[in-house]
């Protein structure tokens, strides 16, 4: 049996999505388990389980009440797994206003590169250990250009997907990278004024970085593979030259703010936003997407809908569940160690100087609904704290208090049917 329960009743903590995933995976998931298409791994299980309990009855509701009326506010607890798409989405607001202010304060650019497809099978047999040449050598070479040309010290922070706008393996990594930083002789701030960049010499130096680890790691008999002898995997480097390693830079961005806002659209997010979503009907949900290779007239990417069968939806979207342990958001150069940067170089956010760090549930729904949750209407008196009530799996209900609430949420999230 699955721990999960159904979303009943729940538009006040919604928003105006028409759609929850989880609705999906609570029709179709225990019957396609049972018979996947592809192998489910333990963190996929997990993150379905997560995903389908997340504001529910079976992770805890907290029950607050006005001391004066009695009136109530029901507050369901969230399951923060990466790729659940509602706690993903608070997470990258919440990492966006936090690490502006640890950026220097100079233009920064979005810079994507991306993998061959043709290395799509290799990545998914050895997991990080090609995702980790991936970060490296990406943020390698630009730091190392950086410094070479203008003599400066950039900082770097880099996100990785593993998905394009179909949701199909599509493995490329998002850079912040700061247009100057300290200068290495003299230590002090500086901008790059020149928008120059050599995209051939850059692609170049990134694919000879990764294809060198990637044949160490052969002829360390460290690679997961399935080639018959050297002259095969020779070959299929031959090949991999041959193909078109794609780097994408944006014009600098002036205020740190502004692409940091920008990127944190790609950071903590999950794959798929439930706002995209068309349709859920039977065996079938669809989503909108962005089509890069159909332009409108004004040159923008036409959007389009896709169609799926749960049988293929569902190893779809779960080869993008990020892997254990694994660190899908990277600092370097300056940015690896912010306590070397002088704080006077640092952005200041004069605007939002009074933005705390971390928002818990009654901030984020004030911000968003401009009402506090946590005020009784009537009274405009603050609730207190009663008691939380948790779903037991045999259906009973059972009422605790605050000490014993994280214990018990562990356990719903990590049972896997």
């Amino acid at each position: 049996m699955s721990c999960a329960h159904a979303h009943k009743n729940t538009a006040y903590w919604t928003g105006e999505k028409k759609y929850r995933l989880a609705d999906f995976f609570d029709q179709w998931w225990d019957i396609y388990k049972q018979s996947p298409t592809e192998k489910i791994t333990p963190e996929q299980y997990k993150a379905v389980n997560a995903m389908r309990v997340c504001r529910t009855e079976a992770l805890g509701v907290d029950y607050y009440a006005c001391p004066d009326c009695g009136e109530i506010t029901k507050v369901y607890h969230s399951c923060k797994n990466r790729f659940c798409p509602t706690c993903s989405w608070q997470d990258t607001i919440r990492w966006a206003d936090r690490i502006k202010n640890q950026m220097m304060d100079l233009p920064h650019r979005h810079i994507i590169i991306t993998l061959p497809h043709l290395l799509n099978n290799l990545v998914k047999t050895n997991g990080k250990y090609l995702l980790d040449i991936l970060f490296r050598s990406a943020s390698d070479i630009l730091k190392d250009w950086i410094l070479k040309r203008y003599n400066i010290k950039s900082g770097i922070i880099s996100v990785l997907h593993t998905f394009g706008e179909t949701k199909g393996c599509h493995i490329h990594v998002h850079m912040i990278v700061s247009w100057g930083g300290i200068e290495a002789t003299t230590g002090e701030l500086k901008f790059i004024e020149s928008d120059y960049v050599n995209y051939d010499f850059l692609k170049k130096k990134f694919r000879v970085k990764f294809e060198d680890a990637l044949v160490k790691m052969y002829e360390d008999n460290a690679l997961v593979h399935g080639f018959q002898d050297d002259r095969e995997f020779f070959g299929f480097i031959k090949q991999l030259n041959k193909k078109k390693w794609i780097l994408h830079l944006e014009p600098p961005m002036e205020v740190p703010t502004q692409v940091v806002r920008y990127i944190g659209r790609y950071s903590k997010r999950a794959c798929l936003s439930e706002y995209k979503i068309t349709k859920m009907e039977g065996e079938v949900i669809a989503f909108r997407y962005k089509d890069n290779k159909n332009l409108d007239d004004k040159g923008k990417p036409k959007e389009l809908e896709k169609e799926f069968h749960y049988k293929e939806f569902f190893p779809r979207l779960l080869q993008h569940v990020p892997l254990k342990y694994f660190r899908l958001v990277r600092y370097y150069g300056m940015y690896s160690n912010r306590s070397q940067i002088p704080q006077e170089y640092l952005y200041k956010d004069e605007e939002n100087a009074e933005i705390k760090e971390q928002q818990n549930w009654e901030e984020l729904q004030e911000e968003k609904t401009g009402i506090n949750p946590m005020v009784c209407k009537n009274c405009d008196t603050e609730k207190i704290y009663l008691y939380t009530i948790f779903r037991k799996r045999d259906g009973k209900y059972m009422k605790i208090n605050r000490k014993q609430i994280s214990i018990i949420k562990k356990q719903k999230v990590l049972k896997v049917a």
